[in-house]
């Protein structure tokens, strides 16, 4: 076999394996952006531990059929980069979403979320929520509710005994 088949299975693979492996994979048309905006977007997904690729469509096709998603092949239409979280299912989503708010040239076609095939619309509720940090904080303060309100309610309890008393 030749070295360009070769290298092109081991790519094809690569490109299977991050779609299995990552928490969330979402995929973009960039066209109209200029190199100055996809710089700035890999600036801000890099800072989001986001790793962000293009391939040609017929790998991702052939990855996709590898990893059992071959409901993504209606998206790889076109020019088509991937970003790939393998720890934060959020973060693809947020970012860019955020930035095709900000650039209308940017277009989310569709993901992978926790191994299964997402539609647009649920690739835009993920950016919605808070990421892994704020969903903790928010299950911490719910944790907390109750013992807050025994202790104020005891406390209360308390002061009404002093006034008694005194």
């Amino acid at each position: 076999m030749s070295k360009v088949i070769e290298h092109k299975k081991q790519i094809v693979s690569q490109i299977a394996d991050q779609l299995q492996n990552s928490k969330s994979t979402v995929l973009v048309d960039y066209r109209g952006l200029s190199v100055e905006e996809v710089n700035e977007l890999r600036g801000q997904l890099r800072e989001a531990g986001v790793e962000f690729k293009v391939y040609k469509n017929t790998m991702t096709r052939r990855a996709a059929a590898e990893a059992e998603l071959t409901d993504l092949n209606d998206t790889l239409v076109g020019p088509t980069a991937l970003a790939f979280s393998a720890d934060d299912a959020v973060a693809p989503a947020k970012v860019l979403n955020n930035f095709a708010k900000e650039h209308n040239a940017l277009e989310i076609k569709g993901g992978v979320v926790e191994g299964g095939v997402a539609t647009i619309d649920q690739i835009k509720e993920l950016a919605e929520l808070p990421n892994h940090e704020g969903l903790v904080s928010m299950l911490l303060s719910v944790l907390q509710a109750p013992m807050r309100n025994f202790a104020l309610a005891a406390k209360a309890v308390a002061d009404q005994k002093e006034e008694q008393d005194a």
